[in-house]
């Protein structure tokens, strides 16, 4: 259990680095892209320290499966963020832990008591209000804001299915491989973009990226440790609500912003849900 508070914790500060990077409105390509090759970097090097430099053709695959699913949806909940309602996407983005709890019930047959159940039902409505009410831009609407939420759920739930994949598959022991391809993959799939867009890194946003890449290479290591030990359809409903809880509450509290009754509502279902899947 240790190991998943710490992954709480970790993907809490991974979420307030993110937040400190749009505040001051650095360009998210350059950062996120920045991140993963630095993420790929650190790892790289810590492979080459250790003599464990090799890659099997199992962990290749998954790393750059990985890497092009992770940069896929980072860039389209970017797209996405420009032309539809923020509230709306940031719910589609969390409530795509639907994806591997499913996923982890009826592909890898993993267990979940009724309390476990009701607590993840519970989740659902909990993050709901938790992003409700987080401004607007909304230029898609009716058929094709639906298509491009569902397409941004469907995309992280992807990107959260690709990690848990990594135990099914026995891969557990090669997991700092297959993250430091996947870096690697993210990363240059990502420049890609930003050169297309003849868009140049600024500074600023570089140092962001190359920190938030040193910290995530800590963060997702933990997880997996977490992903290897823990159910998903634990560890998903428990992050995912916890992170935001957190999240919440550090909006309300550090950042000073106002916590309308909606996501105050949210945070009381959100600890309800957390003490039930735990």
């Amino acid at each position: 259990m240790s190991w998943l508070i710490f992954a709480i914790l970790l993907d809490f500060g991974f979420v307030q680095i993110c937040k400190f990077s749009q505040r001051r409105g650095y360009y998210a390509p350059a950062v996120v892209s920045t991140n993963y090759l630095v993420l790929s970097a650190v790892l790289a090097t810590y492979l080459l320290a250790t003599d464990r430099f090799t890659f099997s053709a199992a962990a290749l695959q998954t790393g750059l499966i990985t890497g092009a699913v992770f940069i896929g949806s980072m860039s389209l909940m970017m797209r996405v963020l420009e032309i539809a309602s923020v509230g709306a996407v940031l719910t589609a983005f969390r409530m795509s832990i639907a994806v591997p709890v499913a996923l982890g019930i009826w592909l890898w047959q993993e267990p979940v008591v009724p309390s476990q159940f009701g607590g993840i039902l519970l989740a659902f409505p909990a993050l709901v209000l938790m992003t409700s009410g987080a401004g607007a831009n909304v230029r898609a609407t009716g058929r094709r804001a639906f298509g491009l939420l569902i397409a941004v759920f469907l995309a992280q739930g992807m990107s959260h299915s690709c990690l848990r994949s990594v135990h099914y598959a026995g891969l557990d022991g090669e997991f700092v491989q297959i993250l430091t391809v996947m870096g690697a993959t993210a990363g240059t799939i990502g420049y890609i973009f930003i050169a297309g867009r003849l868009r140049r890194p600024e500074r600023s946003e570089l140092v962001t990226g190359i920190g938030l890449g040193a910290y995530n290479a800590l963060a997702l290591s933990v997880i997996m440790i977490a992903l290897s030990r823990i159910p998903g359809t634990l560890f998903f409903p428990a992050t995912g609500c916890s992170v935001i809880l957190l999240d919440n509450l550090s909006a309300h509290f550090l950042w000073k912003e106002r916590l309308s009754r909606a996501a105050a509502a949210g945070v009381v279902l959100a600890v309800l849900a957390v003490a039930l899947v735990l």
